[in-house]
């Protein structure tokens, strides 16, 4: 299965990696361990000691954690990958005698991973500012859950929202809501989604959040995907015909990222910009982290691994054809976004081989 590599995926949220711990993740079917190095900053490596493929992140931190000790051996690896002690006979450390260390940066309240060979870039890393601490809104718990399921079916399931007015009825929308405003946009690395609806009746989440009252109400809902699998959906209400700021909105947060075939872990956060009646901010958040927690794992996840096990069934993500409708245009779109990245990384590592067997040959 191929992944795009040059660019940044979402590890863990920083909280998730305290000092003095070892954090072991699977991204793009590449084993990684996490731990936090003598100054605080992060360290990702590759979870397979270089000598008999022990799990680092079943060994224990050492030097001050500026070295991660594999439990088998008491082999250590520094936080740049090279090894740094051998106890053994000589204690002679061959230059092959190493793993390989990944840049990561921790951004935006998250750790982010760069799995590639290019020079790394943290401006490519998508704005997800509102998660800073001490910007504005009531932030939600920071999630994430396990899935079996492909991560671009996840991609799929968010850039088509009008699952919602059936998937999660009563709760987040209703068939009555269905018919909205669609446009679509992008870019050779985004898919953004916009959906509005004018005069409608509130779903019961906003209806709870803004006035309570049932009277109708103008929506907006925007989602915006970047490659390869971070999402930003912006929705929120307010009194038909009145400005947006005159509403309220939620900033939803869903980082999907890969751990190998058929599976990925999804993580979630949220922040609720506006005034509630009735709510202090720990009540908003709690009903915020509740609610949301429910809808991704008691209502998509079953969803979506029937749907992974349909194409399990038979015989893999290419066996089936599903016939696409009008709604699918935006997953449609960022697939192709996506295929022609990793195929352009392909061709580029091609080109890259040609040239070096060029240059053997010449010499």
């Amino acid at each position: 299965m191929s992944y795009a590599t040059n660019l940044w995926y979402a590890a863990l949220w920083a909280d998730d990696l305290a000092e003095g711990a070892l954090q072991s993740r699977t991204i793009c079917e590449q084993p990684i361990v996490f731990f936090r190095g003598p100054d605080g900053a992060p360290v990702a490596l590759e979870d397979r000691c270089a000598h008999r493929f022990i799990p680092l992140s079943m060994g224990q931190l050492c030097d001050g954690a500026a070295s991660v000790e594999c439990p088998y051996h008491g082999l250590r690896f520094g936080t740049d990958g090279a090894c740094v002690l051998n106890p053994h006979g000589s204690g002679r450390i061959p230059a092959t005698l190493a793993v390989r260390a990944y840049p990561v940066v921790e951004r935006h309240t998250m750790l982010w991973l760069w799995m590639g060979t290019e020079t790394p870039d943290p401006d490519l890393i998508p704005d997800f500012s509102y998660l800073d601490p001490g910007a504005p809104g009531v932030v939600s718990k920071r999630d994430w859950i396990e899935m079996d399921v492909d991560y671009q079916l996840v991609i799929d399931n968010l850039l088509d929202l009008s699952h919602a007015s059936f998937l999660h009825r009563g709760v987040l929308g209703d068939p009555s809501t269905l018919q909205c405003e669609i446009a679509i946009d992008g870019t050779d690395s985004s898919v953004t989604v916009t959906r509005t609806r004018s005069n409608i009746a509130p779903s019961k989440l906003f209806d709870l959040m803004f006035r309570n009252d049932g009277e109708a109400v103008d929506t907006w809902s925007i989602m915006r995907w970047d490659a390869p699998s971070c999402l930003r959906h912006e929705a929120g209400i307010c009194p038909p015909g009145a400005g947006r700021d005159e509403g309220i909105m939620v900033i939803g947060t869903h980082l999907v990222t890969p751990s190998s075939r058929g599976k990925c872990i999804y993580h979630v956060a949220a922040v609720w910009l506006g005034d509630s009646p009735g709510s202090d901010d720990a009540e908003i958040s709690a009903q915020l982290s509740a609610l949301r927690r429910y809808a991704f794992d008691e209502q998509d996840r079953p969803i979506l691994e029937a749907q992974q096990r349909a194409y399990d069934l038979a015989g893999g993500p290419d066996s089936l054809r599903p016939v696409m409708l009008s709604i699918d245009a935006a997953p449609l779109r960022a697939r192709r976004v996506l295929a022609s990245i990793i195929a352009g990384e392909a061709q580029d590592e091609a080109d890259t081989d040609a040239g070096e067997q060029v240059f053997v040959t010449i010499h």
